[in-house]
C-alpha cells in the first residue's frame, strides 16, 4: 500500500512527505526496563570499551551505547534528532572542540552505530542510556546541547536525573513542549501526521529520507542552494539506524508532554529556533519553551530551518559558543 492511501487527508506525495516531516520530533512515555537514577553509580554490569578507538558503553540492560569523546576541557554533551546519530554534530565538536572544550556525542540506541534493541526505543531510556553515560564518564559542569529530538532527549534527562551534573543547556528546533494536537494542546499536529510518517518508514524508509532532506533543509524553498553532500549524508545515518527502533522512536517523538521536564531546568538555557522550520514549527515549539523554561533566552533565525545546526554551522556555531561562554 502507498505512503498517500495511508494518509487519512489525502494529501499528494510531496504535499505528504513537506506535512509529515514537519512533525520529525518528540518523544513517548513508556514505561519500561528504565534505569533509576540512584543507582547508575552503583551498577556492577558498567562497561566501557575503547577498542580499536571505538568507544562504547554498556547500559543496564545489555545495549551497546556508541559515544565519540574528543578534547578536553569542560564537557559539551550532544543530542543528535531522528533519524541521525552523533555524526549530525560534526561541524559542532570540531569548531568547540578546537576552542579548548572537550565534546561528546553519542548515538542514541537503535541509530547509528550503537545497538538495536527491539524494546527501550522510548524517551525515559533514552535519556537514562545518556545518564549511565554522564555517569561512566564521571562528567560535571556540563553542557548539554540537543537538537530536534534531542531536545527532547536533554529536558527528559533533567526531569529524570537532574540538573546536578549540568551547567547549561541549549535546544536547538527541539521538539519541546509536546507536539501532538490534543484538547490540551489544541496548536500540535493532528495524530495522522504522524501515522503518514510511520506509514513512510515501514514502506520504504529510504525513500522516505530522501524526500524528507527537502523540508528539513528548506531546499524545497524557492531559490535555495541544494547541497546533494548534506542530503547524502543524511540519507547515510538514518540508513545505519535499525527499522524498529526508528518506528518506535516515531512514537516517542510525537506523543511526549515535556511540560514538566521543562518547568525542573534551573540553569541557563539558551532556546535557538528557525522561524521558517517545516518540521518542528517554531510558534507551537519554541516560542512556548521560552515561556515555560524560567529565564530562558530565545534566538530566532529568520528564514531558517529545521536543520540549520547543519546547514548554517557557520552562524549556529559562534552562537553556540557565546552562550557557553557568556
Amino acid at each position: 500500500m502507498s505512503i498517500q492511501e495511508n494518509v487519512q487527508t489525502r494529501l499528494s506525495r510531496r504535499d505528504f512527505v513537506m506535512t509529515a516531516a514537519a512533525a520529525s520530533a518528540t518523544a513517548l512515555l513508556l514505561p519500561h526496563r528504565a534505569i533509576a537514577s540512584s543507582s547508575l553509580a552503583t551498577l556492577s554490569n558498567q562497561k566501557l570499551s575503547t577498542d580499536n578507538g571505538t568507544k562504547t558503553i554498556t547500559v543496564k540492560d545489555g545495549t551497546t551505547i556508541y559515544f565519540k569523546d574528543w578534547g578536553e576541557g569542560q564537557p559539551v554533551v550532544f543530542s543528535h534528532g531522528w533519524p541521525l546519530n552523533a555524526d549530525a554534530w560534526d561541524s559542532q565538536m570540531q569548531y568547540l572542540g578546537q576552542r579548548g572544550y572537550r565534546v561528546i556525542a553519542h548515538d542514541r540506541r537503535s541509530h547509528g552505530r550503537s545497538g538495536q534493541t527491539w524494546d527501550g526505543n522510548e524517551m525515559n531510556t533514552y535519556a537514562d542510556d545518556l545518564a549511565f553515560l554522564f555517569e561512566t564518564l564521571d562528567l560535571k559542569k556540563a553542557i548539554m546541547v540537543g537538537h530536534s529530538t534531542g531536545g527532547g532527549e536533554v529536558a527528559r534527562y533533567i526531569g529524570r536525573h537532574g540538573s546536578k551534573r549540568v551547567a547549561k543547556a541549549v535546544l536547538i528546533s527541539s521538539v519541546v513542549p509536546f507536539m501532538l494536537k490534543t484538547e490540551m494542546n489544541p496548536g500540535g499536529l493532528p495524530i495522522n501526521v504522524f501515522d503518514g510518517i510511520r506509514s513512510g518508514v515501514a514502506a520504504d524508509r529510504a525513500q522516505f529520507y530522501r524526500d524528507l532532506t527537502l523540508p528539513f533543509f528548506g531546499y524545497n524553498r524557492p531559490g535555495a542552494t541544494v547541497s546533494e553532500g548534506i542530503q547524502e549524508n543524511f540519507w547515510l545515518q538514518g540508513m545505519q539506524g535499525g527499522i524498529k527502533g526508528h518506528y518506535d522512536c516515531i512514537r516517542a517523538f510525537s506523543e511526549t508532554d515535556f511540560t514538566d521536564d521543562l518547568k525542573k531546568i534551573n540553569i541557563p538555557t539558551l532556546v535557538m529556533h528557525g522561524d521558517d522550520d517545516q518540521i518542528v514549527p517554531f510558534a507551537d515549539t519554541g516560542a512556548l519553551t521560552a515561556k515555560i523554561v524560567k529565564n530562558a533566552q530565545l534566538k530566532v533565525y529568520p528564514g531558517f530551518p529545521h536543520g540549520m545546526p547543519i546547514s548554517h554551522a557557520d552562524v549556529i556555531n559562534p552562537d553556540l559558543l557565546a552562550f557557553i561562554r557568556s
